[in-house]
């Protein structure tokens, strides 16, 4: 076996292309490279737990799936770029001949048609089964990269990194049901929806990733997007050192618990971080956002079916229970919407109280209608302490 660098790995390994046979080094790992023009599918598909598909510098056209665990699928940075697959034009109608005109009829009496003899009916056919519609492939769903396990055997130890995923109508990476996923280095720009996104999953790590320009959220994690259930317990989920900017909504963590959102950059979207609950129990809660650095999120959004207009909003906590928002550096938010302001503790759109959150030692300068705004007066046991600011409302939690 010969010794070689691709890139960055600095091991040996059997480098194969797409669609050729993959022979195994010592360790029993292989390398898939893959370069533009040919199939991420294919290598991904022929990967094996412990193996590599690495992506040389260029455009990708087409949405991959990834359903085998322990596999990497990694760029070179942003000049490996996947955007979606060109659209086919639709095949041009053949035109329609123009009806033949009629030859004049000749004016001899037409004879009555013999009467056929009748034929005994035949027995009709049993129908065929229907089959069921098939789950729709990642790209049918307009997502870029999909990570996809099932509820009863979760998807493990994939990692997805160093690349560029832009362009696709939902989301840039759409993670279900893993375990233990990594996500970093990873640009995710102009995408519909998210940026990058996960529901039903557990102990996912979303390291030094930009989200950019997105339709929602830059990164969005859920406990699920289909159905209305308590929060679910990510197993210490952490979010770190990413840069969220100009998306609607920096980070979103909805009815979760057990997660970290930490020393991200928040910047230039309509709102920075949101934690969301409702009235489902467990509620979201028992989480930790800290240390970020959350700066003029002034951007103008509309209203949606599940949230007011936004503009101005640092940190906001609706529904959500035992969470510590702590050592933050939140700066320069202005807006009219209702959840304006530095660190916002709101009371859900559904009623659900925001209760025993602790907001301490934060500092907060710039910031309007206020730095620290508690407008949930039904929420028990909130704490607002050691912050550095100017403006409360009500006045007195500085």
């Amino acid at each position: 076996m010969t010794k070689c660098h691709v890139l960055y790995l600095a091991c040996t390994a059997a480098i194969v292309g797409t669609g050729l046979g993959a022979a195994s080094p010592a360790a029993g790992h292989t390398t898939h490279v893959v370069r533009p023009g040919q199939s991420i599918q294919k290598a991904v598909d022929a990967a094996r737990p412990g193996d590599t598909v690495q992506l040389t510098r260029g455009t990708f056209r087409e949405s991959v799936r990834i359903t085998t665990p322990g596999i990497t699928l990694r760029g070179v940075g942003r000049d490996t770029v996947i955007k979606p697959a060109p659209v086919k034009p639709a095949p041009a109608k053949p035109a329609k001949p123009a009806p033949a005109k009629p030859a004049p009829a000749k004016q001899t009496p037409a004879k009555p048609p013999k009467p056929a003899p009748a034929k005994p009916a035949k027995p009709a056919k049993p129908a065929k089964p229907v089959a069921p519609k098939a789950v729709a492939t990642c790209a049918a769903a307009g997502n870029g990269i999909c990570v996809e396990g099932t509820s009863k055997k979760p998807l493990k130890g994939v990692t997805v990194a160093s690349l560029k995923v832009s362009g696709f109508a939902k989301s840039g990476v759409s993670a279900a049901a893993t375990d233990g996923l990594t996500v970093r280095n990873v640009t995710a720009e102009k995408n519909g929806v998210w940026g990058i996104a996960e529901e039903g999953s557990v102990r996912s790590v979303y390291r030094r990733n930009t989200a950019r320009g997105n339709g929602d959220a830059g990164l969005f994690l859920a406990n699920t997007i289909t159905a209305e259930k308590g929060a679910s317990d990510t197993g210490g989920t952490l979010v770190e050192r990413n840069r969220l900017e100009d998306n609607r909504i920096g980070v979103t963590v909805r009815r979760l618990r057990n997660l970290t959102v930490a020393r991200n950059l928040v910047i230039d979207n309509c709102a920075g971080v949101f934690v969301v609950g409702d009235e489902n129990k467990p509620k979201t809660g028992a989480l930790s956002v800290r240390e970020n650095r959350v700066e003029h999120n002034n951007k103008s959004c509309p209203k949606t079916a599940r949230l007011d207009a936004l503009q101005g909003s640092g940190i906001v906590l609706t529904g959500a229970e035992d969470t510590e928002v702590t050592r933050n550096r939140i700066t320069g938010h202005a807006g009219a919407s209702p959840l304006s302001g530095g660190i916002v503790v709101f009371k859900s759109f559904v009623g659900a109280t925001s209760d025993r959150n602790r907001v301490t030692g934060n500092t907060l300068s710039d910031n309007s209608p206020a730095d620290l705004v508690n407008t949930d007066t039904a929420g028990v046991g909130n704490r607002f302490e050691n912050n550095s600011c100017r403006s409360s409302r009500p006045a007195g939690l500085c």
